[in-house]
């Protein structure tokens, strides 16, 4: 398999090689394995298609092409520098790899614009990528200083200093709070709030010497770097993450045909409880209790592939450390979504709504 592996690197073009050295896939082998019987060539579907709703850098893209040599991916990322760069790196594999600009909570319109009636599989791997965290001037980490931008797509949408210059107290306090657990959020919001009278937040290296002044001695010797939480609770609202994926795994779920799996890999607790209730209201029976018979209507539409939430074992942590916090959850569709099941809301772009839906 090294073998193998050495040989496919030195036919990629340097660029190719570049970009796949900056990005190592969290738990590919076991993502393809999941989506693999899915997108297992038959009579019916010739040529199974997988939508990979957080393409990046195109690694779990790259894996999927190569060891499933009938498949087909539709490649969707809000970034267009990450489209750039796998545009290059899967180059090779010629029109059985389709780059979108979207973000992925349209996957419904893109699979519609591609006449596709369904596909056979979707994944998601949650959160920032490779390219985001190691490019120093996206605002990303708190290590580099940066202007505090955050955006995973540059085009549209607030920066994280808007965030810090124009939200008040408490909704600062409370972004801290729920999306990065920080126990100190109210301190630090307030401190936000007073330093921008003196001046406009511009810098991430002012953010992280703020958020470390704030937070006690003693517990900063534990947890890694104490500007982790804050950092991420700001892009996670920059990019209206969670409201994005509560949108995206109904609409991923109903772009699957009959047969087809989604795998989501998640580095939240927000994130991994939004998949896990939307995968449990697939897999549970929607009919009331004490019905002598279940009615077909009322069966579940989805089957776990997963028994609760993979994490990752000692040899996928020393070869990726960024695989430490991943939960990864699958589900296989039965069925088509009942009527009476089915989500109301509709997919928007979280960069042109969540300030409309919040405010």
């Amino acid at each position: 398999m090294d073998d193998e592996r050495d040989e496919r690197d030195a036919q990629r073009a340097p660029e190719e090689r570049d970009t796949a050295d900056r990005h190592l896939p969290v738990l590919l082998q076991r993502c393809i394995d999941l989506l693999a019987p899915a997108l297992t060539p038959s009579e019916t579907v010739p040529v199974p298609v997988l939508v990979d709703c957080t393409l990046g850098m195109g690694g779990h893209t790259e894996g999927v092409l190569e060891q499933l040599p009938t498949a087909r991916v539709v490649g969707i990322d809000r970034d267009p520098q990450a489209l750039r760069l796998a545009g290059e790196r899967l180059a090779r594999f010629g029109d059985r790899f389709t780059p979108v600009h979207a973000v992925y909570d349209e996957i419904g319109d893109v699979v519609a614009r591609l006449g596709l009636p369904g596909v056979q599989g979707v994944l998601m791997d949650l959160g920032v990528s490779s390219l985001q965290l190691d490019e120093a001037d996206r605002g990303f980490a708190y290590a580099q200083d940066a202007p505090l931008d955050m955006r995973m797509d540059q085009t549209t949408g607030i920066t994280a200093a808007d965030v810090l210059n124009t939200y008040d107290e408490r909704e600062l306090t409370r972004i801290l709070r729920e999306y990065g657990e920080e126990r100190f959020a109210g301190k630090i919001a307030r401190s936000i709030v007073r330093r921008r009278q003196e001046r406009p937040w511009e810098r991430t290296h002012e953010l992280a010497d703020l958020v470390r002044a704030c937070i006690p001695a003693a517990t900063r010797k534990t947890g890694g770097n104490p500007s982790k939480r804050t950092f991420q609770a700001l892009r996670i609202e920059v990019n209206g993450e969670l409201e994005v994926l509560e949108r995206a795994v109904p609409a991923a779920i109903e772009a699957l045909a009959v047969g087809g799996r989604l795998v989501v890999e998640s580095y939240h607790s927000l994130e991994d409880r939004i998949v896990k209730r939307a995968i449990t209201r697939g897999t549970t029976s929607s009919a009331p209790p004490g019905l002598p018979v279940e009615p077909e209507t009322h069966k579940p539409y989805l089957a776990a592939l997963t028994r609760g939430a993979e994490e990752a074992d000692a040899e996928e942590l020393a070869r990726n450390p960024r695989s430490a916090s991943v939960r990864l959850r699958a589900a296989q569709r039965l069925r088509p979504t009942p009527d009476h099941m089915r989500t109301t809301s509709t997919a928007r772009s979280a960069s042109t709504t969540r300030k409309e839906d919040r405010r």
